[in-house]
């Protein structure tokens, strides 16, 4: 599998995986609805073509998306952004979302998607390829721990959003 090309194909028959164009933002979008309706966290949905727009495709991107497509149709997608170990002295690659629509889960989608991801890291020498799973996915979290990743149990994720990241950026 070729890394850092527009398309790719994959070990499965039938499936690619290719960038994102800011013509594929209503799919994206609609990806990223439908992944926080499996998660129970629909009503949290603030994003809007607009901001996909800006922030994947504006003067200075902060992400990047690829779709995972069943002949030729987006079937899911993968939304990830670089980020750094101090430690390590390194860029990372972060996973914020991978989505695989339901009727075509279990058919290795999702994992040629991360190994996609596995080696543009190691493409962009990263010392790391790091995500987070909700504790209530019980499938997802099983699933990773299949294909070797690890839990991280000694960190906790702080979030400062809305009003408390106002006050705080405030008090400066």
């Amino acid at each position: 599998m070729e890394v850092g090309l527009m398309e790719v194909k994959t070990q499965i028959e039938g499936f690619t995986i290719r960038d994102c164009t800011v013509e594929d933002i209503p799919v994206i979008l609609r990806f990223i609805r439908e992944l926080a309706e499996y998660e129970e966290l629909g009503d949290q949905v603030e994003t809007t073509e607009e901001l996909l727009e800006k922030n994947l495709f504006g003067e200075k991107p902060c992400a990047e998306v690829v779709f995972g497509c069943w002949e030729n149709k987006p079937v899911g997608f993968a939304f990830y952004f670089s980020n750094f170990s101090t430690l390590q002295g390194k860029p990372g690659l972060y996973l914020e979302d991978l989505y695989v629509m339901p009727e075509m889960r279990g058919k290795g989608m999702g994992k040629a998607l991360l190994q996609y991801l596995a080696r543009l890291a190691i493409e962009r020498d990263c010392g790391r390829f790091e995500w987070v799973v909700l504790t209530y996915n019980k499938p997802a979290i099983e699933f990773y721990r299949s294909i070797g990743a690890k839990g991280m149990d000694e960190l906790i994720i702080n979030r400062l959003t809305g009003e408390a990241l106002e006050q705080l950026a405030a008090a400066f």
